[in-house]
């Protein structure tokens, strides 16, 4: 018992909790602010699994590795204008296109890179994104290792969070997007047009996505296998509710969900067989599911969402 409380002293925890929360804070910001909207983007774990190999591609073919996260958001952000062009203006169901969409990305990633790298005994491999040496500050006793000793994404996504929770409340673009995802009718009324501002905020959400999995391909690890992405993507979208469709506790929701999964893999260490890992591999999903029951009775679902407008009807 006294080892594992002992892990919460440990620097590498937290250290491996920002790693992992990365492309879930990625992840989690596209899917709220699709959300926010008004449209459900189920789309989510095809579009990171794209957005990874399109993102590890370009690197393998000798791009540099920010232009591979440029190509995962790009990527990302077109499998958004197809959501939206079948949500937003053909009205057609958000689960069912969201679903098709994960299934018709993933797919076609899986083919692309066969096309593009044949079946061989071990998988190509890339040189990642190598942590930062932020000076002073990254040797800091504990906090340095803890906090400072990671790449340069994931400070990427931290500042996003903090944007977009900026953005959407206090600015008049992200007031629009919240006015069109509670009262789409009311915003046209104002002037705004709810189906570019649904657009472009799925496009922009999905570019989000894309960069999630691309983290994975060119930080996390250096190569590229079709099922890496392993349902954060659907995690994500339970990461929306608990956070009540706010960015800051969004971030605050991947970084919980990240702790339980960086604790129970080195509990696995300590135990040893004496437990099935598989009880240990439920642990962070179980300690979701209890906090999202917990969060989910005082969230505020956006009065809009998953309805779809159409112009003149009220």
């Amino acid at each position: 018992m006294t080892a594992a409380l002992d892990l919460f002293a440990s620097a590498g925890l937290w250290a491996a909790m920002l790693r992992i929360a990365t492309p879930l804070i990625f992840g989690t910001l596209g899917a709220l602010l699709c959300e926010r909207s008004g449209v459900l983007n189920l789309g989510i774990e095809g579009i990171m699994t794209f957005g990874a190999m399109v993102g590890w591609l370009t690197v393998y073919h000798g791009g540099d590795l920010w232009l591979g996260l440029l190509a995962a958001a790009l990527a990302g952000a077109a499998f958004g204008l197809l959501h939206a062009l079948l949500t937003v203006p053909l009205g057609v169901s958000q689960h069912v296109a969201g679903l098709g969409i994960t299934l018709f990305a993933s797919s076609l990633a899986y083919f692309i890179f066969r096309l593009a790298i044949p079946v061989s005994g071990s998988p190509p491999t890339i040189v990642p994104f190598q942590v930062l040496q932020i000076p002073l500050l990254s040797n800091f006793p504990f906090l340095g290792e803890a906090l400072f000793h990671q790449t340069a994404p994931t400070y990427v996504a931290i500042l996003l969070a903090l944007l977009l929770g900026y953005l959407l409340g206090a600015t008049p673009l992200g007031l629009a997007i919240r006015i069109v995802g509670e009262n789409p009718h009311a915003a046209e009324a104002q002037g705004l047009d709810p189906i570019a501002i649904r657009v472009g905020a799925i496009a922009f959400g999905s570019a989000l996505m894309g960069l999630g999995g691309a983290f994975l391909t060119l930080s996390a690890f250096n190569s590229f296998f079709p099922t890496m992405v392993q349902g954060r993507g659907w995690v994500c979208i339970a990461l929306v509710v608990f956070a009540s469709w706010r960015p800051t506790r969004a971030l605050l929701g991947a970084l919980l969900f990240a702790l339980f999964d960086a604790y129970q893999l080195r509990l696995q260490h300590i135990v040893g067989k004496a437990v099935p890992y598989q009880l240990f591999l439920m642990l962070p999903y179980v300690m979701s599911i209890v906090a999202l029951l917990v969060m989910a009775r005082r969230a505020r679902v956006p009065q809009a969402l998953m309805q779809p407008f159409r112009r003149g009807e009220r």
